[in-house]
């Protein structure tokens, strides 16, 4: 399945929340923009987003002539795909790369991770995991399982080791291999507990002050929490200063527009979405597709 179909088959909660605006009779009066702009409000894009989206929308459509439901989807999709902060490298391909995932238990980070890492070794690079979160025993045998499934090698110690140690032990086997790709898995934690933000950067210090190689600092985001989603890279943002993010279970809710809001208010790329729980289903983000799969851009109505 390719990219297109696996994010409009993934999607499809959020694009019928929002293409419902378009199921109009006659005229783009006053009353269909401010539906629309209510309507993004309602997906989760913020305030501001919808604001700016809907003004530049409703001048671009009075200035071009824009009238049918095709003309004003294809002319959302890419005022949408402006709002997103520019993804630049790609740290699962700019080699050789560290990269560590933060986010709240549950968000889907060790399946990103042994995901990235099969995904990696398919593509002839040498990757290597790091089971840092010692916090919770079931994580370090779910990414070992992870690591026997695809044939990539990680790196554990016991339950309850000091993880910035243990990221100090993956960066020197790391260079002893001579691995291109470091994936280093963390404990989930709350974005509300100060305690352990300040953990997570000990551990991001530690890793950057020992690898040989760039260090990423990523965010796995849960797309179902919604607004929750965007307090919870408020803070780790604020904590860690993130590099960008990784956004999953997009499948699983109506406001996929979390990730808009998400991306421009932080000014955060987006590298991976997550649109299913298939192994297929972690995608590269590509802002344009995302945002036609998400306003039903091409649908016949």
């Amino acid at each position: 399945m390719g990219l297109r179909d696996s994010l409009m088959r993934g999607l499809t909660r959020s694009r019928e929340a929002i293409s419902e605006i378009f199921y109009m009779g006659g005229e783009v009066d006053d009353s269909f923009w401010e539906d629309l702009e209510d309507t993004l409000v309602m997906g989760d894009m913020g305030a501001d987003v919808a604001m700016q989206v809907t003004d530049d929308l409703r001048e671009q459509a009075a200035r071009e002539n824009l009238r049918t439901s095709r003309q004003l989807r294809e002319a959302l999709a890419q005022r949408l795909s402006q709002s997103f902060a520019p993804a630049g490298r790609d740290p699962f391909r700019s080699l050789p790369h560290c990269v560590i995932f933060g986010g709240i238990n549950g968000a889907g980070k060790t399946t990103t991770v042994g995901t990235l890492a099969s995904e990696a070794l398919g593509l002839g690079i040498r990757p290597l995991m790091g089971a840092a979160d010692t916090f919770r025993a079931a994580a370090i045998e779910q990414l070992q399982v992870w690591g026997e499934r695809s044939g990539v090698d990680v790196i554990c110690r016991d339950r309850g080791t000091d993880p910035a140690s243990v990221c100090y032990e993956v960066m020197d086997e790391a260079e002893r291999r001579g691995s291109e790709l470091v994936l280093i898995d963390t404990a989930g934690r709350l974005h509300t507990s100060p305690e352990l933000m300040r953990e997570l950067a000990k551990v991001v210090n530690v890793t950057r002050k020992r690898s040989n190689m760039p260090v990423t600092v990523v965010l796995v985001v849960d797309a179902t929490t919604g607004q929750n989603g965007l307090n919870q890279a408020r803070e780790f943002n604020q904590a860690l200063d993130l590099d960008g993010l990784i956004v999953t279970k997009l499948d699983g809710t109506a406001k996929g527009g979390i990730v808009v809001a998400i991306s421009h208010e932080l000014d955060l790329p987006i590298w991976r979405i997550g649109v299913g729980e298939g192994i297929d289903d972690l995608q590269p983000f590509d802002a344009l597709e995302f945002s036609r799969a998400l306003v039903g851009e091409g649908d016949v109505i």
